[in-house]
């Protein structure tokens, strides 16, 4: 629960940061950035399907525009790693940090090259260890694998709700043969696959990001194919893993779990040694924005992750708390307080996230290089009918932590794998578009 209060705060009770400067540079609309008929899942950018993942052709022309082989960049909101696979394509050096579990799993199988020769022999084995355990019954299966052990169906809340009885034990087994493989980095390879196989025959609609259950007619036509969806998944990302070895990627990716809420280890990414931030951050808090958790909630609890459920409420806007009203820049006061007339608890909402996100940019700001850009692909949702100017706060938010607004570029979602229409209010049958465009901030460390 956000608690508000109207006491304006203190002068630099949110810490020491210059002064805004006047006006923002307007934003431009460009449809060069949209990219209508690219392909979004080149290489290994396809491996693994992720909600409002940024393309990674909006990466690329920022990394080149802005940064130059050698660069270091820093993704506070890393995701599944596309900004970091394309730092890593152009020979930059790229560290990133998410708090999803499968995020980063994703990311560090999306940018590590893999022994061909090693992998394509686990593969052919798991093919024909598959042919054998889906054939032959649960004593096939058993004997299939390699290693030692039972078989155990995960104990996790709900599993009968969204598995049939025989899934659950082919995904088991599955599981199983992927402890088997002992090259941690082939293994990681398996889980991802694993994790999409785990989507792929849930009784979940993956037309949703959000965990909604097939209707009862759905469910009893859907025979899911377990051990031959995991084989077709590992073998079309086994060709893209071929393709990204044969890109000759020069830099190296480095994938963290630290909060940049909190802080930013410098053990991670040193103060003052980023020369670019290339990212997409959360356009508000999970529960009533992109439901990141939901998402990942069932790949996360049968790959072992704790406290799967309760990843939406640790992300950004998540935790609530009491928080101040004001943050001194009125293009956040001004709409928070609009839409306070209306609901006073989600304006609380909308303050804990811009609080969360305030606190996060701070401490990005402090590993930005003298000079450094910083380039945030951001959205302006729309809560209780007034649309948040997220870019306009971002750009605030910077120009408080010693940044000069450069530009700001609109751009259409033509390919962003997002619902057309979602539910804000979590209200059965209230539905409102979602959107349909977004805007890349561009700041200069001074």
């Amino acid at each position: 629960m956000t608690t508000l209060t109207t006491r304006k705060p203190a002068p630099q009770a949110r810490g020491s940061r210059a002064r805004p400067k006047a006006g923002l540079k307007k934003a431009r609309a460009d449809e060069s950035w949209d990219f209508r008929k690219a392909d979004t899942k080149r290489l290994t950018h396809g491996i693994h399907p992720y909600p409002a993942m940024m393309i990674p052709q909006v990466a690329a022309r920022l990394i080149s525009r802005y940064g130059t082989a050698g660069d270091v960049l820093f993704d506070p909101y890393c995701g599944t790693g596309t900004s970091l696979l394309e730092a890593k394509l152009a020979g930059m050096d790229a560290v990133g940090t998410d708090l999803n579990p499968l995020a980063r799993l994703i990311a560090n199988v999306k940018t590590t090259e893999q022994d061909d020769g090693k992998l394509a022999k686990q593969i052919d084995r798991f093919g024909a260890w598959a042919q054998k355990a889906a054939t032959g019954g649960t004593e096939a299966s058993n004997a299939a694998v390699s290693n030692n052990g039972a078989v155990k169906i995960p104990d996790f809340p709900n599993i009968d709700y969204w598995f049939a009885g025989e899934v659950q034990y082919d995904l088991a087994v599955i599981s199983h043969f992927i402890d088997s493989v002992a090259n941690s980095e082939i293994a990681n390879f398996f889980k991802v696959a694993f994790s999409q196989t785990i989507r792929e025959c849930s009784w979940t609609k993956n037309s949703e990001f959000k965990l909604v259950r097939m209707k009862d007619e759905q469910r009893e036509r859907f025979e899911p194919d377990a051990y031959g969806t995991m084989a077709e998944i590992l073998r079309r990302n086994h060709r893209a893993m071929r393709d990204l070895s044969a890109s000759s990627p020069g830099g190296v990716a480095k994938v963290c779990s630290f909060d940049t809420v909190e802080s930013i280890p410098d053990s991670a990414i040193p103060p003052e040694s980023a020369d670019l931030i290339v990212t997409s951050p959360p356009y508000g808090d999970s529960r009533t924005t992109v439901a990141y958790g939901q998402f990942s909630r069932l790949s996360n609890q049968w790959l072992g992750f704790h406290e799967a459920s309760r990843l939406d409420n640790d992300l950004m806007g998540g935790r609530g708390g009491s928080h101040e009203m004001k943050f001194g820049v009125p293009e956040i006061d001004d709409t928070v307080a609009e839409i306070a007339r209306v609901d006073q608890k989600r304006a609380g909402e909308v303050v804990s996230f811009f609080s969360d996100y305030e606190k996060s940019i701070r401490n990005v700001a402090q590993v930005v290089k003298p000079g450094g850009k910083a380039c945030y692909v951001v959205g302006n949702r729309t809560v209780k009918g007034v649309q948040i100017p997220t870019d306009e706060i971002t750009a605030r938010f910077f120009e408080s932590n010693g940044f000069t607004h450069l530009e700001s570029i609109v751009r259409n979602i033509p390919n962003k794998r997002m619902p057309y229409k979602n539910s804000p209010t979590n209200v059965s049958g209230v539905i409102a578009d979602t959107m349909k465009r977004e805007i890349i901030v561009v700041c200069r460390k001074d």
